[in-house]
């Protein structure tokens, strides 16, 4: 089922319908820099830094092998690493917290 709803752009009035699954989605929201997650599932394969450690921007955090293949998660930009959430050998979901930034 949908509903009507008006929309309005630049002073003129549109009817529209909105479907129940697009009035339920998440809302956007800007990505955190100090959380680095996993974007696919997989095996944590290696560890490149621990809690404390600076880190510069591009700098390898870890390994995250997924369909066979090896990813480098690299640091967004530079910091402090505040925790480590992960070990070698973790099987970790898509969208799971792996390393948090100062």
């Amino acid at each position: 089922m949908s509903e009507r709803r008006t929309l309005i752009i630049d002073d003129t009035a549109y009817e529209t319908r909105v479907t129940r699954k697009f009035a339920k989605r998440k809302p956007y929201a800007p990505k955190d820099l100090r959380r680095v997650a996993a974007f696919i599932p997989g095996v944590i394969r290696a560890v490149h830094v621990a809690p404390g450690d600076r880190v510069r921007k591009g700098q390898g955090l870890l390994v995250l092998e997924a369909m066979k293949m090896q990813n480098d998660l690299a640091a967004p930009e530079e910091g402090v690493v505040k925790a480590v959430l992960v070990a070698i050998g973790d099987t970790v979901a898509k969208g799971q917290l792996l390393i948090e930034f100062e």
